[in-house]
């Protein structure tokens, strides 16, 4: 263990230089000191800038989507069609093509609560015009022009990540709508205009 003085244990006839001295080669000591001490801490996989992957599962239909869906800038036609067949609306089955800025926004999200290679639990994507009305209907925490509807929204949560914790996450990312539903158990993102609730 490392014992340094404090200028006020230092000699009558010790310089100022050097008690300074002595104590910023303190200040420096004790940085080090915890990182020898501190055990080695695993490395987070990180997912290069200019890639972008997501993982999924659907609650309802237990289907599960590991893909890479943009290399080097370019979206991959292929793995963008199997996105949008598991964020399909599950009630009636119809397929829409979702907005790629929302993709990107959920890469960066699962990077931002460091889980670049977390899985996305689907509640809610696409919702064909039929299901839209038939739950805002039913409930007023449906909008009657929903982006869903556009292919510009999901409800999920996320495994490992504490609800409030990806919902702040969100807000901070300020890349269009947030709506935080705790008791149901999952966050709304949109890529519509920035606003939450």
């Amino acid at each position: 263990m490392f014992r340094f003085r404090t200028a006020q244990a230092a000699r009558p006839d010790m310089s100022r230089r050097r008690v300074l001295t002595g104590l910023v080669g303190a200040a420096a000591a004790t940085a080090v000191l915890p990182a020898l001490s501190t055990p080695a801490i695993a490395a987070v996989p990180r997912i290069p800038a200019d890639v972008g992957r997501l993982k999924f599962k659907n609650l309802h239909t237990g289907e599960m989507l590991d893909v890479t869906y943009r290399e080097e800038g370019h979206y991959l036609p292929d793995a963008l069609g199997e996105i949008n067949h598991i964020l399909r609306d599950h009630r009636t089955g119809d397929i829409y093509e979702m907005d790629r800025e929302l993709m990107d926004l959920l890469t960066d999200l699962a990077a931002s609560v460091d889980r670049p290679m977390g899985t996305f639990n689907i509640i809610s994507g696409y919702r064909s015009p039929k299901t839209n009305a038939t739950l805002a209907a039913k409930s007023n925490g449906v909008a009657r022009k929903s982006y869903h509807m556009r292919g510009m929204a999901i409800d999920v949560s996320m495994d490992g990540v504490d609800l409030m914790d990806l919902h702040k996450a969100a807000l901070r990312l300020k890349r269009g709508g947030v709506g935080d539903y705790p008791r149901s158990g999952f966050i709304h993102v949109d890529t519509g205009r920035v606003r939450s609730w």
